[in-house]
């Protein structure tokens, strides 16, 4: 036996510590749960602090209104965000927009910045912030730790951020929960009078459907979540082959599977989109783990609440099929 076999039948063949068995109501089983994911992410290790927001810039197009800012998430680190507000807004809140390993969060606003760009740009639904607009919502793009801006132009720079924050107990995924919860503060705080900050939700593809779960997992503010491409079992994605060291939590296979992860987010609405030939998220194991998710919104009285959105290739999103069924949930139209 190889190590990496070795290691994979441990992690595959772990209980599930956090699973919840029933004996307690359901939402104060999500309680004890989210205090031990904060725990294993190092929330208790990120500093608050004053936003001091900088607007860079505002313009306007055809379509909608755009604001360029930054605010500081912890002393001393500043995090880049585009926020777009359609002209004609049609559905109530603010999406968060999660790219993946990529050159930026100017992918989400259709925009080529670098050779590799328009490959991205043209192919995946990938531009969600451009997605948004068009489903007339408010949304604001965040350049995530590592990617973009903050690490890593033009390649995606994570490996040494992620091993570096574990000497002191923190998770680059926790610094980057940590940076939506704190935008979900400012827009509340600031821009209220700019877009409906009553409600907020969340979307992404790979590494943003990572964060999109992790947010919505420890935020009750975000009312809904569509991450793409990040779920299946830990043990048969993350745990079976390369994946960037930005996705490792330590010690989480102990506690959680990625269905209870998602169940954090019941009784609130959640599309999980998957690609039927994603090679790094397979499909099979991802099924299995939806199957035991929707035990969960069952259990939170919200079964309807749950949709697995599966698209016929690989490691994309799938706007045509996931945001009909996102729309309708959110509107509660959806049966």
């Amino acid at each position: 036996m190889q190590p990496l076999e070795k290691e994979y039948t441990i992690v595959r063949d772990l209980p599930v510590g956090m699973a919840y068995d029933g004996t307690q109501p359901f939402a104060v089983w999500q309680t004890s749960a989210r205090e031990k994911l904060a725990e294993l992410l190092g929330m208790a290790h990120f500093t608050p602090c004053e936003p001091l927001t900088q607007i860079e810039w505002e313009r306007a197009s055809d379509a909608f209104h755009e604001i360029r800012f930054t605010f500081q998430s912890e002393p001393d680190y500043r995090v880049p965000c585009h926020l777009l507000i359609p002209h004609r807004v049609r559905l109530a809140g603010v999406m968060v927009c999660l790219q993946g390993h990529s050159t930026g969060m100017h992918i989400s606003l259709g925009r080529a910045k670098y050779e590799s760009d328009e490959n991205t740009v043209a192919g995946g639904d990938r531009d969600f912030a451009l997605q948004c607009v068009r489903h007339g919502m408010c949304c604001v793009t965040i350049e995530q730790r590592g990617f973009g801006e903050k690490g890593g132009n033009p390649n995606p720079d994570c490996y040494v951020p992620a091993m570096t924050a574990l000497l002191s107990g923190r998770t680059l995924l926790g610094a980057r929960v940590w940076d939506i919860m704190r935008l979900i503060d400012l827009l509340k705080a600031e821009f209220s009078d700019r877009c409906d900050t009553n409600r907020f939700f969340a979307m992404g593809n790979s590494g943003g459907g990572t964060a999109t779960f992790y947010a919505a997992a420890l935020d009750t503010r975000i009312a809904a979540a569509m991450p793409s491409c990040a779920f299946c079992t830990y043990a048969d994605s993350i745990g079976s082959m390369f994946h960037c060291a930005c996705n490792f939590v330590p010690n989480i296979r102990n506690y959680f599977d990625m269905a209870e992860l998602a169940a954090l987010t019941a009784p609130r609405p959640i599309v999980i989109v998957s690609g039927e030939k994603d090679d790094i998220f397979p499909i099979e194991p991802a099924k299995s783990q939806f199957a035991r998710l929707q035990q969960y919104y069952a259990a939170a009285d919200a079964a309807d609440k749950c949709v697995h959105v599966v698209g016929p290739e690989g490691h994309r999103f799938y706007a045509d099929l996931a945001w009909p069924i996102f729309e309708k949930l959110i509107q509660g139209e959806f049966v």
